[in-house]
């Protein structure tokens, strides 16, 4: 029976959901068509002398950074950036992030996020996917950016440092030759910003890398509709807990992560928030700002409820200021959410998204009944259904587990380059997501595993295929499969099953420290098991989800 033939009758169709949404919750909003940059621009109008960033004691006003903005992007269209171009921004948390993402979606040019802890491998290939024109990169990453440059086709690289928006800034660190300052080209570059014609639902904001059935990384295009979309319908679902222009957002949760940019980054100016952004997950560091700033809202993923959990000073940091908590990334468990707000006496919301989702589609409501393990409830204008896993076309009942779809303006244009990819990901205006679903009666969703091979960790995807093919480029090995196994701190953890070559001889340590050199720290395995053969089926393609099934048995 096919969907056409279902359609009357799907649970689906009949939007369970809306019957608990909160009162104030509009299920259809009007979405606006307008660029990115409009955020800023309101935002500045509204609150132009309110703090739009505290960092490392040191505070820019919301004109401040319209201000630096503007002047970055003329600086940026001067070096010939200009609509379309893809322009990297390789840094961690720091207002100089917020102040290229604006700029750059001011020209019409496209972000590419990189990780900054990415390895030379890995720039290379996101440099080369995007053909990203120009890179804005933190100065301890300059070696690696300039490593890679003449592969791709990188034109300028500019550089900052964490301590030049501090409240203490050093001695401007030396500009490595062929690039430029960051903070140079805002000084001295005059306003002149050319005029674009931004198309929001076509024209491209965001190439967000995620990897795919290959692993390969494959950059996600996110419209300026899809984003600015996201952030409205975020708005519109705690908008009772909000206070325009008094908020306060703790930001640990990287920008570069699509989680970190669209809730953090672009809801918070949208909010005429202060944002505070936490450079790399500390806690100490993390609890020192809390008591420094005092945030309303505070963003994050498991790993990093559960480590401020086992924190001496979590009781005394401040913490009932924060109005709001909210999860993403990974579940997070039942006992660390009744903890967390015991502790607190403030809520903590779970939401389910995707990068190629903007990424929310899901959220726990503010007021409505929450279900323990449940994602919640669709979000504004979001339709969902869960299909067969078999042939993806036909609707299941309600409590049956298949693969979960969605449909809304916060999902993707598409892949970058890859319509193959695309056509399988996009089906008649609806995302396949890869996860496996039921929704009960009461139209809440139940994330029950993943379809796809895909490990979380720490709020991070890390795809098999990757780690895998790292291995495999080691003299001794012959064979290679990694899979996730639990971890009560990371949510999961990489495990990698190697089979050496015959005649040669490898340890478990001399593996991790190869893959160390070649991968992200949170791709690298936790542990390496030595083992004389992979399971297999008939065609030879090894069997991950047997290595799962021994995992959970012990036999591992």
């Amino acid at each position: 029976m096919s969907i056409a033939e279902t359609v009357n009758d799907s649970p689906y169709a009949a939007k369970p959901w809306l019957k608990h949404y909160d009162f104030w919750v509009d299920p259809n909003p009007n979405m606006p068509r307008q660029p990115l940059y409009q955020i800023l621009q309101i935002a500045s109008a509204s609150y132009r002398d309110k703090p739009a960033t505290a960092f490392l004691g040191a505070f820019l006003t919301f004109g401040e950074v319209k201000s630096q903005v503007d002047r970055l992007a003329s600086a940026l269209s001067k070096l010939g950036v200009s609509k379309g171009d893809r322009v990297g921004i390789m840094l961690p948390n720091c207002p100089q992030y917020l102040i290229a993402f604006f700029a750059i979606v001011r020209l019409g040019a496209i972000v590419a996020n990189v990780n900054p802890i990415y390895t030379p491998r890995e720039v290379e290939a996101v440099a080369k996917d995007s053909g990203m024109k120009a890179m804005i990169v933190l100065d301890l990453m300059t070696p690696v950016v300039l490593g890679v440059k003449a592969n791709t086709q990188i034109e300028t690289v500019i550089v900052t440092s964490v301590q030049e928006y501090s409240a203490k800034p050093e001695t401007a660190p030396a500009v490595p030759a062929g690039t430029l300052s960051f903070k140079q080209l805002i000084q001295e570059t005059e306003i002149a910003l050319p005029r674009v014609v931004i198309t929001p639902e076509e024209d491209v904001a965001v190439l967000q890398y995620t990897g795919g059935t290959t692993g390969v990384p494959k950059g996600a295009m996110l419209t300026h509709f899809n984003l600015y979309s996201n952030v409205i319908q975020s708005y519109i679902w705690g908008r009772e807990l909000v206070q325009p222009g008094d908020e306060r957002y703790l930001m640990v949760i990287p920008y570069f992560h699509i989680y970190g940019q669209t809730v953090g980054l672009l809801l918070g100016t949208w909010n005429g928030a202060m944002q505070i952004p936490v450079p790399k997950f500390d806690p100490d560091a993390l609890i020192q700002a809390i008591k420094a700033y005092k945030p309303t809202f505070f963003p994050g993923v498991p790993t990093l409820y559960i480590s401020m959990l086992n924190h001496p000073e979590i009781k005394t940091c401040g913490l009932e200021y924060v109005r709001r908590f909210n999860s993403g990334s990974a579940p997070l468990p039942v006992e660390v959410i009744e903890q967390f707000e015991q502790l607190s006496g403030a809520m903590l919301y779970e939401g389910y998204g995707l990068t190629e989702a903007s990424p929310t589609t899901h959220s726990t409501p503010t007021l409505a009944r929450r279900k323990p393990g449940s994602i919640g409830l669709t979000y504004p204008a979001t339709d969902a259904k869960i299909v067969d896993l078999e042939t993806g076309t036909t609707e299941v009942p309600l409590g049956q587990e298949g693969e979960l779809c969605i449909r809304g303006p916060q999902v993707m244009k598409g892949y970058w380059n890859r319509p193959d990819e695309t056509a399988i990901a996009l089906r008649d205006g609806w995302l396949f997501t890869g996860d496996v679903a039921r929704m009960d009666e009461d139209g809440y969703f139940y994330i029950v595993q993943r379809k796809k091979d895909m490990i979380i960790v720490s709020g991070f995807n890390v795809y098999p295929n990757e780690v895998e093919d790292v291995l495999f480029t080691h003299p001794a090995v012959l064979e290679a499969a990694v899979i996730g196994v639990p971890d009560q701190y990371r949510g999961e953890s990489v495990k990698a099953f190697v089979v050496l070559k015959p005649g040669v001889s490898a340890t478990a340590e001399e593996l991790l420290e190869f893959c160390k050199t070649n991968l992200a720290k949170y791709k690298v395995p936790s542990v390496i098991q030595i083992t004389p053969g992979l399971p297999k089926s008939a065609v030879g393609k090894v069997l991950r989800r047997e290595l799962r099934e021994m995992e959970q048995s012990g036999k591992g």
